[in-house]
């Protein structure tokens, strides 16, 4: 018996990285899997052939998060496909860094409307759907940086942040037709985005986290798992860092 027998996840730009690893571990507790991703290629075909030897359902679907019209129209088809929607990770997200001063206006509308708006859009999709199964778990993939800002990543930080204030949100307007919304905020994780960095900013890294490593995309599928799984159905409006103690 897995942990989300019998469940359905919808996941935002899980064709890597830590969508992917979400995706991985959902499907090996159980669940029938639906991703989304701006393009179906070659990564995405692999993340579906990974996923199917769980042998479970499998669906991943080509979607820009940030458009409010695309977004309704893939809930709809991924409600038809699979006939229910129980969890919804809201992953998507890009990065445009920059100083205030030298940020234009482009990079922080294409940061907040991928890494924020898109999780607007799919929220606003999936709740009706959710309101008439009387239960589901949303989870909004957050960020240290949204908790604690970060300089010359005002864009992303603020996204970030408003995820979680989003998560509260929801929390409180739909608490009482069973739906539930959390955010994780992972901390320095090991992926390929954060391997290309200089060796020396990876060091002074390392030197914050009472740990003395980085996380993993796995350590991050785990605290998901846990968000989606009835083990936390009463735990709600929470955020909760992954970060080996980076942020106390």
């Amino acid at each position: 018996m897995g942990l989300l027998d019998g469940k359905v996840a919808l996941i935002t730009g899980a064709a890597r990285g830590i969508g992917k690893a979400v995706a991985l571990k959902f499907a090996a507790e159980g669940a029938d899997v639906a991703f989304t991703d701006l393009v179906i290629n070659d990564d995405a075909q692999q993340t579906v052939a990974e996923l199917e030897a769980f042998g479970h359902k499998v669906k991943a679907y080509a979607s820009n998060a940030a458009n409010f019209e695309e977004t309704h129209t893939v809930v709809e088809q991924i409600k038809a496909d699979f006939g229910r929607i129980d969890i919804l990770v809201n992953n998507a997200g890009i990065t445009k860094d920059g100083l205030m001063l030298k940020m234009t206006e482009a990079q922080w509308d294409a940061v907040i409307a991928v890494n924020l708006k898109s999780a607007f859009n799919f929220i606003h999709a999936v709740t009706p759907v959710m309101m008439r199964q009387k239960g589901g778990s949303i989870i909004n993939m957050s960020s240290v940086v949204g908790v604690h800002g970060n300089a010359a990543q005002c864009n992303y930080a603020a996204s970030k942040a408003g995820l979680i204030a989003l998560a509260k949100s929801i929390s409180q307007e739909m608490g009482r037709k069973g739906l539930r919304a959390n955010s994780i905020a992972p901390g320095f994780i090991e992926t390929a985005m954060t391997q290309a960095l200089p060796e020396e900013i990876r060091k002074e890294w390392m030197e914050k986290i009472p740990l003395r490593r980085g996380g993993t995309p796995e350590d991050i599928a785990n605290v998901a798992t846990f968000l989606a799984s009835d083990m936390s159905s009463y735990v709600s409006g929470q955020v909760i860092q992954v970060d080996g103690g980076m942020n106390m």
